[in-house]
């Protein structure tokens, strides 16, 4: 419970102090795009390593060599809001997140998050959701990496287990011609979501796999790409399983 309070409060601290950060960041944005865009990057980053850390979460990172040298369409199995704070902390290049369309509620979040290229999908509404789509790829045309948890949601069920892929996410990497770069996550409920409302130590497994170039697939492959990624992500999954 304590963990859990200090991650609160570091949160907080951090969206309050940060009101004049990201009017100093939109000034610089101006002038140099870039260059605001991975001091904002740096910064949140080095937040969710503290608040790692506090949680005292260890950490084995697999295949991170796989990941190229340039903007990717990430996927990956989603059963923690640690998740986030696991896979934007090791981003080397400037990438925005897919979330749930009520997070725009909370304020100052919603900021941070708009200025890291997040986009908010919604999805009870198909026209909304294309639009989101077609923003993501554009994103990914300019250079930033968008990561989205195809599952729709997190999956509380048991380790291992994963929702139904929603094939739409696919066609970020379909029609910027990115790769795709699945990650699997082992054990991350354990930090959180298994024992509300502590905060555990815990060690979570993080594979990236090689990356998947949909224009080197056959119609039938394209077809099912969301299929043959989470099988991927499965079978990881369950090979990391004894590391834990």
């Amino acid at each position: 419970m304590i963990r859990f309070l200090i991650i609160a409060i570091m949160l907080f601290a951090y969206l309050l102090l940060g009101i004049p950060v990201l009017v100093v960041e939109w000034i610089l944005a101006k002038y140099k795009k870039e260059t605001s865009d991975y001091q904002c990057l740096r910064m949140v980053q080095t937040a969710f390593k503290l608040m790692l850390w506090v949680a005292g979460t260890e950490v084995t990172v697999i295949g991170e060599e796989n990941v190229p040298d340039e903007a990717v369409l990430f996927i990956g199995n989603h059963r923690s809001y640690f998740d986030i704070l696991l896979t934007y902390s090791r981003c080397k290049r400037r990438t925005g997140y897919v979330a749930k369309k009520e997070m725009l509620r909370y304020p100052l979040l919603r900021d941070w998050m708009k200025r890291l290229y997040c986009l908010f999908l919604d999805r009870d509404n198909p026209r909304e959701g294309l639009k989101t789509i077609l923003e993501a790829i554009d994103y990914v045309k300019n250079g930033v990496s968008v990561c989205i948890f195809p599952e729709g949601t997190r999956n509380d069920g048991e380790e291992g287990s994963m929702l139904p892929f929603h094939s739409g996410s696919f066609k970020i990497a379909e029609k910027s011609g990115c790769p795709v770069i699945p990650i699997s996550m082992n054990n991350t409920s354990e930090i959180f979501e298994n024992h509300l409302p502590c905060v555990r130590k815990t060690h979570v497994i993080i594979e990236y796999g090689k990356p998947i170039y949909m224009s080197e697939m056959d119609r039938a492959q394209r077809k099912n790409i969301s299929e043959y990624c989470q099988n991927i992500i499965k079978e990881t999954i369950e090979k990391n399983r004894a590391l834990v």
